[in-house]
């Protein structure tokens, strides 16, 4: 058991690092493909020095400072509508104020997703629209009050402005001071000879006063600032961390929405394969055994009519007809097996993919470690995977030897298939393995490729666990 929960945290490892770095279009060490040796862009400066004349950290900056004045207008507008709304609810009026206030936090929520797509970086879906039950402006006036997407629109801009005030202050203060005390050497003399002061004042009161004027002073000063400068970037950083947590949370789609779109998707995607599956079943049984049974039949009509004429090469056209009746039968085992063996429904998988992987080209080992059946569509996945992985041993890897691995870990059930062959498989661009992970996608599984060139490969695949019946 330790081996396999070993190779569970290898995977893990590499599914943190690597699967979700390739959706984003890295390469599983977070490099960018062509950004210079070795696909990583190199930086003359560590990240800590150049941080705070990167133009990242100045559209977060500018984030902070726009924060301030739209989060007062989201807020007098939302607190104004809902005030108003709520005080003419006993007449008529209040439920059209209401809900065109709501209606209009949903486009300044808009707005506040575009800002944070320009500035920050964060591309918050559009949320789930409104989908009144009727025609008229009575229903979509429920629809707006009823919606929980609009009610969420207006928590934001009641919320947002307190944390802008704080972040707003915090910024302003880190980044003015950081660059002031930064160029103090600078602008030194401004203080002896427009001022009429030494420098710059650090304590003062009556009879007593401090300040920053020898050399070593200033030497300081600079110092202490270009560590406010350092940290001012990281810290807005933080800042707008909070801004993003907020605008993905609330003005993005919710959950149950998102999820909603997902299963819509994986619906497709199953019913997609299964189309695929019979198209290729009917192009299997047309072009192969039916067609052999066609010729059988033509083959055992012509053989009958040489029956009393020439028993002999009669005979020897019923001796081939029987060939390619078994050819046939053979034809529709294979094809009976690809769709779901008998063997996988009676014995499991263990029994079922050291079927599969006697007829690979290359010695496969197979390990299962399943203390119970999964459920009869993860099993069928499962194995479908794994034969698929296997055909791909045959045809592309050049391998000399391979194995299946399957495990649970907790509430998943883990396939690996690895070989030694050359390596260099990919996922993407509309081969076969991309067709295989959105098969597993469907059902909540994952699919991860590790296949350097050069090999060896290792394809991890990650399904739901459910229990059989």
């Amino acid at each position: 058991m330790a081996t396999q929960y070993g190779r569970y945290e290898d995977y893990q490892d590499y599914g943190d690092h690597g699967d979700y770095a390739n959706r984003a279009g890295r390469s599983p060490g977070g490099e960018t493909p062509g950004a210079g040796a070795g696909g990583r862009r190199r930086h003359r400066l560590p990240a800590a020095l150049r941080a705070p004349v990167e133009g990242r950290a100045w559209r977060e900056f500018a984030y902070v400072l726009l924060s301030l004045p739209i989060s007062i207008v989201l807020f007098v507008f939302a607190v104004t509508m809902l005030s108003v709304g709520a005080g003419l609810l006993v007449t008529f009026l209040g439920v059209p104020v209401l809900a065109a206030g709501l209606a209009a936090c949903r486009g300044l929520g808009a707005v506040e997703r575009a800002r944070a797509r320009g500035l920050l970086g964060l591309d918050v879906a559009t949320p789930e629209p409104l989908r009144p039950r009727g025609r008229g402006a009575m229903s979509w006036m429920g629809a707006v009050l009823r919606s929980g997407t609009s009610w969420r629109h207006v928590l934001y801009a009641v919320l947002h402005l307190p944390w802008a005030v704080f972040s707003f202050s915090v910024a302003i203060v880190f980044w003015v001071y950081g660059w002031a005390t930064l160029t103090y050497p600078l602008w030194f003399w401004l203080f002896p000879l427009y001022g009429g002061q030494d420098g710059l004042q650090l304590y003062g009161d009556d009879g007593h006063r401090v300040y920053l004027d020898n050399p070593f002073e200033i030497t300081v000063t600079a110092l202490v600032g270009l560590l406010f400068t350092l940290a001012t970037p990281w810290i807005v950083r933080a800042l707008t961390t909070v801004d993003r947590v907020m605008v993905h949370g609330l003005l993005g789609p919710s959950r149950l929405a998102s999820r909603v779109v997902e299963l819509e998707s994986d619906r497709g995607v199953v019913v997609d394969t299964a189309a695929a599956d019979l198209r290729r079943i009917e192009r299997d049984l047309h072009d192969g055994a039916q067609a052999r049974l066609v010729a059988l039949a033509m083959d055992l009509g012509l053989a009958k009519e040489k029956l009393r004429e020439d028993p002999r090469e009669a005979a020897r056209m019923v001796d081939e007809a029987h060939g390619e009746v078994k050819t046939a039968l053979q034809e529709l085992r294979d094809l009976a097996r690809g769709i779901h063996p008998a063997v996988l429904t009676d014995r499991g998988l263990d029994a079922a993919l050291s079927s599969v992987s006697s007829r690979c080209t290359v010695p496969v080992r197979v390990e299962v470690d399943l203390a119970e059946r999964p459920a009869a569509a993860i099993e069928g996945i499962a194995y479908f995977t794994v034969s698929e992985l296997l055909q791909n041993v045959s045809k592309h890897s050049g391998a000399r030897s391979a194995s299946v691995d399957v495990w649970r870990v907790e509430d998943r059930l883990m396939v690996q298939v690895s070989d030694d062959g050359v390596g260099g498989a990919d996922a993407s661009g509309g081969s076969g393995l991309a067709g295989l992970a959105g098969r597993l996608d469907a059902v909540d599984g994952i699919l991860v490729v590790d296949s350097p060139v050069g090999g060896p490969t290792r394809v991890t695949a990650e399904l739901p666990w459910r229990g059989g019946m």
